[in-house]
């Protein structure tokens, strides 16, 4: 299991706001390249977003379905990886000193050829891949609250 934590200056809501919006998810997520829709009622438990990963020619289609979810504190997603599997992802919010949030991503395989295949080197790739997601989260989020102070 890989888990990355990391502490951005804005309150959880401005956090959660991010991740409530599906179609920013190929902004953020390593290895996504491209959201092809977004269910209506994003980020509800059992929405799904339809998204493909890796690169041209070799993209995959699949999508990632919503398991639990507490606004402005949790979104745990089943993300799917066919043919290689699934993993299921957990990113929490807690509210630290000063308006700040702690982000914590905790990402593991749940089923498919991946699960069987863990090893250090695995769990290394994707603790490095998880640690860039939360950079490129963070610079959302904080791009998204500086224009919103400007408007």
């Amino acid at each position: 299991m890989a888990i990355v934590k990391r502490t951005v200056q804005a309150p959880p809501e401005q956090v959660f706001a991010v991740l409530a919006d599906g179609w920013t998810y190929s902004d953020w997520v390593v290895g996504t390249v491209h959201i092809r829709d977004v269910d209506e009622h994003w980020p509800q438990v059992g929405a799904e977003l339809h998204h493909k990963a890796g690169p041209w020619p070799l993209s995959l289609q699949d999508s990632s379905t919503v398991l639990a979810m507490v606004p402005d504190r949790l979104l745990k997603l089943r993300a799917g990886l066919w043919p290689l599997g699934s993993a299921v992802v957990e990113i929490v919010l807690d509210p630290v000193a000063e308006g700040g949030t702690r982000i914590t991503m905790k990402e593991d395989f749940e089923a498919g050829p991946l699960l069987f295949v863990r090893n250090k080197l695995n769990d290394l790739v994707l603790h490095r891949r998880n640690i860039e997601s939360l950079r490129r989260l963070t610079d959302i989020v904080l791009r998204s609250a500086s224009k919103g102070a400007q408007a």
